[in-house]
């Protein structure tokens, strides 16, 4: 230990409050581990609840408010957090869920009538192409509609307003959870036409595949809601962001530096080192 000599009398940086915190997939990886088995068991709910097809808005209100305090670190109670929240969301989930049955419905009649008439016009080419544009625009809303829903008291038509503009505010994030969407789907599809692995397959839709949606969503966006949405609001108030408060009370330094105004115990005066054991 002593081989380097000196730098003992020296004030140090102290120890931190928190440790140093991965990045990246590094960070996303660590936290979804953590919560793996909790997020099965959140996928065979949320899977249950969505049997009544009515109610599979609602049922997508409860698995992100579970989802979003896992990937936020924070603690979440699978079945009664998932309960309060389908309960306490129901009504603007549930209009959510409505108005995307209809656009289902619009669209499998529309895009093959549009489909049809793109081979007989190139023409025909332009309008398909802005309505593509538009149903993704829509689907990519949803990474925030939800978000929003069990996270503010904002009303229905602020939430759909606030949606469209952070579909591009937050690029980055709406980008990055589309991808994922995206590789999700194609490795189910994937599955599903080899009859090998048919059971992987159906094992993927019960155990993981919508809680892992789900916690890459609100992994990726909800940090983006809490930059323009949450955190401009308090602000307004003059008063701190309460979901912070958590870190306020359990993480606080267990020792702190004071810069070289130490003093040793029992005097200021320099005692003889004993022996150092490296």
């Amino acid at each position: 230990m002593g081989f380097f000599g000196g730098g003992y009398d020296k004030a140090g940086p102290g120890i931190p409050k928190m440790p140093m915190e991965k990045k990246g997939i590094f960070k996303f990886l660590e936290v979804y581990g953590r919560r793996f088995w909790k997020l099965m068991e959140m996928n065979l709910l949320f899977l249950l609840f969505c049997i009544p097809i009515i109610t599979i808005g609602p049922a997508i209100a409860g698995m992100t408010k579970v989802c979003r305090n896992y990937s936020q670190e924070r603690n979440a109670f699978v079945y009664a957090d998932f309960i309060d929240a389908f309960k306490k969301n129901f009504k603007q989930s549930l209009a959510v869920w409505l108005i995307d049955l209809v656009v289902i419905v619009l669209s499998s009649i529309g895009l093959p009538v549009y489909f049809q008439l793109a081979q007989q016009n190139k023409a025909f080419f332009i309008p398909l192409g802005i309505y593509l544009a538009c149903l993704l625009i829509y689907f990519m809303m949803h990474f925030y509609i939800y978000l929003m829903i069990v996270s503010t008291n904002l009303k229905f038509k602020q939430i759909i307003k606030n949606s469209f503009l952070l579909v591009s505010i937050g690029t980055k994030a709406s980008f990055f959870t589309l991808l994922n969407i995206v590789l999700t789907a194609l490795v189910i599809f994937v599955f599903f036409f080899n009859y090998v692995t048919l059971g992987i397959d159906v094992l993927l839709i019960l155990l993981w595949s919508s809680s892992f949606l789900c916690f890459v969503t609100t992994y990726n966006c909800y940090p983006v809601i809490r930059k323009y949405v949450i955190e401009p609001y308090y602000k307004s108030l003059g008063v701190e962001n309460p979901e912070f408060e958590y870190l306020r009370t359990e993480q606080e330094a267990v020792f702190t530096d004071k810069g070289g105004t130490e003093e040793p115990i029992g005097g200021t005066k320099r005692k003889k080192r004993g022996k150092r054991i490296s």
